[in-house]
């Protein structure tokens, strides 16, 4: 049976973790959703670490998604996450340092491909250096790619299409996935997983948190 792409709870808005994530992952807990993430800013440390090893405690798989584009900005980033007990660093603009650190505490690395600009974050570049970059950090060893699919400012669903096609790694197409038109492209690219903050709070796919995930999750699979 053909695998189907994995949806990646985040309990962002616009790039930034909401204030009330621990209370809105409780509640949703129990919804289809194994995999859930947030981001670097701007939860104090010690509510990022409660609410982790919470999900932890839940059974979930846990990612933290840095939002930064200096390399000390990503190393400081990749430190959070390893205290945080995370299973995925992802985001950061590669870095050497960063994946060692990754290596040495067992957490998957898939970093950002691209010219990345701005939070929320805007991609640029051509596919085909996308594709080479993603290819020379595969070869340094990542686990896979953090591609920001639909904040490119080109087409993105060539990018989607051929980028999942051409990289062979895990690759994980993160925000503004916000529409069942936008899920069908996704399934069409068939990524090993995508991601979906905004869009719940914004109520795009019509319910509350945890019925717009179980609905997300069916619809991938079904």
């Amino acid at each position: 049976m053909e695998k189907k792409p994995t949806l990646v709870v985040m309990l962002t808005y616009n790039d930034m973790t909401v204030e009330n994530a621990y209370e809105i992952f409780d509640q949703c807990k129990d919804s289809k959703a194994e995999y859930w993430g947030f981001k670097e800013e701007p939860l104090p440390i010690e509510e990022m670490k409660k609410l982790f090893a919470y999900m932890k405690q839940c059974g979930k798989k846990t990612s933290l998604e840095v939002v930064a584009y200096t390399e000390k900005e990503c190393i400081e980033g990749a430190k959070m996450a390893v205290e945080c007990g995370c299973d995925a660093l992802m985001g950061t603009i590669y870095s050497d340092e960063v994946l060692k650190i990754c290596k040495e505490n067992g957490m998957s690395y898939m970093p950002f491909v691209g010219k990345i600009k701005e939070r929320p974050s805007v991609l640029e570049g051509s596919i085909d250096e996308m594709i080479a970059e993603a290819k020379e950090y595969i070869a340094k060893g990542v686990s896979g790619i953090d591609l920001l699919g639909y904040r490119y400012t080109g087409d993105a669903v060539l990018l989607n299409k051929r980028f999942v096609e051409e990289v062979d790694a895990p690759v994980c197409i993160a925000g503004s996935i916000n529409s069942l038109e936008r899920l069908d492209e996704v399934k069409d690219a068939n990524p090993w997983s995508f991601t979906i903050g905004s869009a719940f709070f914004d109520n795009q796919f019509d319910g509350t948190f945890k019925e717009q995930i179980d609905k997300v999750c069916d619809y991938i699979n079904k």
